[in-house]
């Protein structure tokens, strides 16, 4: 893991302009500070679902695995990592915000984690800035690379807080699924949000599959005989 600090901005685009944050920030402001003001986060996320589409996936929500694609190879996660830590060090000039950024591989998917003590602006209600910021970086490292990146980034530890949660939500959820055999329709998650839940609800012997449409998508967690695994295709 290395580490490095948000103050050096010599790998990153050169600040242009001052987003004026002081209690919150936008995706938009920050697309429009980094050259990115013609392209929205819900365009970039409708790209990355279309991309999901193409894949195969045992749960329907991996976020743009393409398995009909060679698995990158090490130097080029490293590569993919580099690229995405270079631009959120841009991002924290620009924004005027303090951090160090960690960059790490695990298993198949880059890893970038901002850690500091003023950085929620960066994360927003239920994460929506985090993820924006994600599809923003992805799009950064596509551009360098010209593939698509599954890269990962969290901010102030937000992602390893809420897989937590998201965790014992689903093993409480198939605990009473499997009490009354009634299924249990949770709320509506990004798909890195349903990834998790899936995860756990299968880790506790039961199944579940998605239903609806993003935004509003939901995991549904089904009694043993009555699931039915979703088709494959389909994070984040």
């Amino acid at each position: 893991m290395v580490a490095v600090t948000g103050d050096d901005n010599s790998g990153g685009p050169p600040p242009t302009d001052s987003t004026g944050i002081g209690g919150s920030i936008s995706a938009d402001d920050l697309a429009a500070d980094q050259g990115f003001a013609t392209e929205s986060a819900e365009d970039l996320a409708e790209g990355e679902q279309a991309a999901a589409a193409a894949a195969p996936s045992a749960d329907g929500d991996q976020d743009g695995a393409d398995a009909t694609e060679d698995a990158a190879s090490a130097p080029d996660l490293e590569q993919e990592s580099e690229i995405a830590a270079d631009y959120i060090e841009g991002l924290l000039d620009v924004a005027d915000l303090d951090g160090d950024i960690d960059m790490d591989v695990e298993g198949d998917r880059p890893m970038v984690s901002v850690v500091g003590a003023t950085l929620t602006e960066l994360v927003g209600p239920k994460g929506e800035v985090l993820e924006a910021l994600q599809e923003l970086t992805r799009l950064a490292v596509h551009r360098q690379t010209g593939a698509r990146s599954r890269i990962m980034l969290d901010v102030g530890g937000y992602r390893a807080r809420r897989r937590q949660e998201l965790a014992e939500l689903g093993r409480t959820a198939a605990e009473e699924v499997s009490r009354t055999g009634v299924p249990q329709r949770l709320d509506a998650m990004t798909p890195f949000e349903r990834k998790v839940v899936h995860d756990a609800v299968a880790a506790a012997g039961l199944r579940s599959e998605s239903e609806g449409e993003e935004p509003a998508r939901r995991v549904v967690v089904l009694p043993a005989e009555d699931a039915v695994m979703e088709p494959a295709g389909g994070q984040g």
